[in-house]
């Protein structure tokens, strides 16, 4: 099974800074010709708070001539507790309303595909917790099928035993919570998005990317991470073995956030650090 993966699309009717780089990413995708697209998250600049944003986000991915699956980001239905934008029922709705279910399982021949709201982790949100019973429930329930996980957020960013790493990661209990059920059911691939940075690694017999996004990369507003930057997508291959191919999309623009960041997530309006208007 071929599977493309792209994430932080960014788009707007309002803010088109990055809507540019969907017509050679559309192209791509074509040429590929995977079995099917998932997309993890931050689909819009600001679909947490403008309806707009997501329905013409939702109409970019309609060109798409390939199922699509998607989970939400945080400019989607919001962020940690104490966030400029909280995730909250009203956010929620607002996506499952405009795009569906923010968390999916689907089988595929041998797999099956789960993704997760990662926004839920560590949330304290009523939904955390059935969000969590839900995932177990897939697991145990796979009846021998091999399982490839998609979120938006990272499990981790430099090591799995962090400490908390606000913005970019998950707390520490919740993150090894989520650690440990991936690990006893042989998740074979975890892939993300959000940090705007690629990578690949693992953890524990479970395959670790970070998809590259699809609008822009990060200069000084924020610090180094592991990978490297560039604007593209993802192609993994789904087998006896798995395997993912990061590729640098022709015709698209790397966008750099410091040098639009206040049209784009205008600092003196949000009033929070600058990590956290990605």
């Amino acid at each position: 099974m071929k599977i493309v993966q792209i994430s932080d699309t960014h788009f707007s009717p309002s803010k088109p800074h990055f809507n540019g780089n969907w017509e050679p990413v559309r192209r791509w995708i074509e040429s590929v010709k995977p079995d099917l697209v998932v997309h993890t998250g931050d689909l819009t600049i600001d679909g947490a708070d403008n309806e707009d944003d997501i329905v013409f986000s939702m109409a970019m991915l309609g060109e798409l001539d390939v199922p699509v699956l998607l989970v939400p980001g945080n400019h989607d239905v919001g962020h940690m507790p104490g966030s400029h934008q909280p995730i909250n029922d009203d956010r929620l709705a607002r996506w499952r309303r405009l795009a569906g279910p923010d968390r999916f399982a689907k089988d595929v021949g041998e797999w099956r595909l789960i993704g997760i709201n990662s926004l839920l982790v560590g949330s304290g949100h009523a939904e955390e917790a059935m969000q969590i019973d839900w995932l177990a429930e897939q697991l145990e329930t796979r009846d021998g099928r091999r399982v490839a996980m998609f979120g938006h957020k990272p499990l981790f960013v430099d090591d799995p035993a962090e400490g908390d790493t606000g913005y970019w990661g998950a707390r520490p209990v919740e993150r090894q919570r989520l650690i440990d059920l991936i690990s006893a059911h042989d998740v074979a691939l975890y892939a993300s998005g959000h940090l705007h940075w690629t990578w690949q690694g693992a953890l524990n017999g479970t395959k670790l990317v970070w998809a590259p996004p699809t609008s822009f990369i990060l200069d000084k507003l924020e610090r180094e991470m592991p990978g490297e930057r560039l604007v593209g997508g993802v192609v993994h291959y789904l087998g006896d073995e798995v395997t993912s191919e990061t590729v640098a999309v022709e015709g698209t623009i790397a966008h750099v956030l410091d040098d639009v960041i206040d049209e784009v997530y205008p600092r003196n309006i949000t009033a929070v650090p600058v990590e956290a208007a990605q």
